[in-house]
């Protein structure tokens, strides 16, 4: 059985936005927390450097706000192929 073409757009569209929040997360909670802590070390926040507020509190909020953006860019591309609500 053959897909129709404006499943394969949705799918597609879907992947490509958890693909991207995928990407923000990992550099958010990888990234600036591990790898990139050296060079954003001189960086104070909250009494501390930036690289262990990412460790500590920044990647969980950069997730929260994944977490709202999804659901809201989800549902625009619901709209926008006729899935919605």
């Amino acid at each position: 059985m053959a897909e129709k073409p404006h499943n394969n757009a949705y799918w597609a569209a879907n992947i490509r936005l958890i693909t991207v929040c995928l990407v923000i997360w990992a550099l958010a909670s990888y990234g600036f927390a591990i790898l990139l802590r050296p060079l954003i070390s001189g960086i104070a926040v909250g009494g501390t450097d930036l690289g262990f507020w990412f460790a500590q509190q920044g990647s969980i909020l950069v997730f929260l706000v994944l977490i709202f953006f999804y659901a809201w860019r989800m549902n625009k591309i619901d709209k926008e192929h006729g899935v919605d609500e």
